[in-house]
């Protein structure tokens, strides 16, 4: 872990701001909670005065409303005080650019959508600080991003299979393919800093998904032990069996009480070079979202809950990512044995 000063703090968050392409007299809102980080509140205000924006630092009342709390889902529907705050809400569609700086956010609420539709871009930030500073991410890596995303526009087919058993074909039409890169630069984008990632979120799959001894479940921040095999039928965790993490599972499912939580919602793969796959096992669970295992490059990450494709809303939402698969598109590989591979 790195000794990391204010300084280096505000010089990150001003190359992030510029990778957002902050433009001077624009308008910054800081939106923080009362137990967000504040060397990041004091960076991104920094950062955004010395970008030449209008700055404004909003302090919300933290916590999530019912009926799940998302440090438990991570699919929470968002910050109560935003959602139910009208003047808050327009503070936030009035701005260039939102830095989201909440433990909870807004991610999986409509309102998002509704302030993106102004045009507002949002940044969210939510991850320990030397995360931050080794993936600062690169204008270069939208591109590779892109290429990612219309590859699978133009594709009927996604293959993921692993020497650990795992064997899935996603059906690709409709899918939505999205990505994250983590900067947000065009109008009304939505965006995690830190993530390189391409995603979509598929109608159908079927097959058998095999996480092996080191693949890590989020939100739990756990890494597997033993082996676990999902049986997969039109997008729907059927089955699920081995030892500990299985048991994790279908507890998780079963308490959720959701019916959507056994289904599958997005899949892609990681292009993060920088991501640390042990980083979830180097820092308290409170420090990190966990994004170096989520955008790792060349893992294959997988969800289960909220679909806005198939309008399904879900708070029982986990993120899986895994090692060692071999995810091909029509056929040309994308990852092989965990591995990127140029196309």
């Amino acid at each position: 872990m790195l000794d990391l000063t204010s300084v280096d703090l505000l010089d990150a968050f001003t190359q992030e701001l510029k990778l957002c392409k902050l433009k001077p007299d624009e308008h910054v809102v800081v939106l923080s909670e009362p137990t967000s980080r504040g060397d990041y509140v004091a960076a991104a205000f920094g950062a955004a005065k010395a970008c030449g924006a209008h700055v404004i630092a909003a302090t919300v009342p933290g916590g999530n409303p019912s009926p799940s709390d998302s440090t438990r889902t991570g699919a929470g529907p968002g910050l109560s005080a935003v959602l139910g705050d009208t003047a808050a809400q327009d503070l936030l569609k009035a701005a260039d650019l939102v830095v989201d700086l909440t433990r909870e956010g807004f991610i999986h609420a409509p309102l998002q959508q509704e302030i993106m539709r102004t045009g507002t871009r949002i940044l969210f930030v939510c991850d320990a600080p030397d995360v931050l500073i080794r993936n600062l991410p690169k204008p270069e890596d939208k591109a590779e991003v892109l290429k990612g995303v219309n590859l699978l526009k133009s594709a009927s087919v996604m293959r993921v299979v692993s020497e650990a058993g795992t064997d899935l074909t996603i059906e690709l039409p409709g899918s939505k393919p999205e990505f994250q890169v983590g900067f947000a630069d065009d109008p009304g984008r939505w965006d995690h800093w830190p993530s390189t990632m391409v995603l979509c979120w598929p109608r159908f799959s079927e097959g058998r998904i095999v996480l092996a001894e080191g693949d890590i479940l989020l939100p739990f921040k756990e890494y597997v032990r033993q082996p676990v095999t999902l049986e997969i039928a039109g997008g729907n965790i059927e089955k699920v069996s081995g030892g500990a993490e299985a048991h994790l599972l279908n507890t998780f499912f079963d308490d959720a009480d959701d019916e959507w939580g056994r289904s599958l919602s997005h899949m892609g793969w990681g292009l993060m070079r920088t991501a640390d796959w042990f980083a979830t096992a180097l820092y308290g669970k409170e420090e990190l979202m966990g994004m170096d295992a989520r955008a790792f490059a060349g893992n294959f990450l997988w969800s289960t809950g909220p679909h806005p494709v198939l309008e399904r809303e879900s708070y029982a939402h986990v993120d899986i990512a895994m090692r060692g698969c071999t995810v091909s598109v029509d056929g040309q590989e994308v990852v092989t044995a965990g591995r990127l591979v140029d196309f």
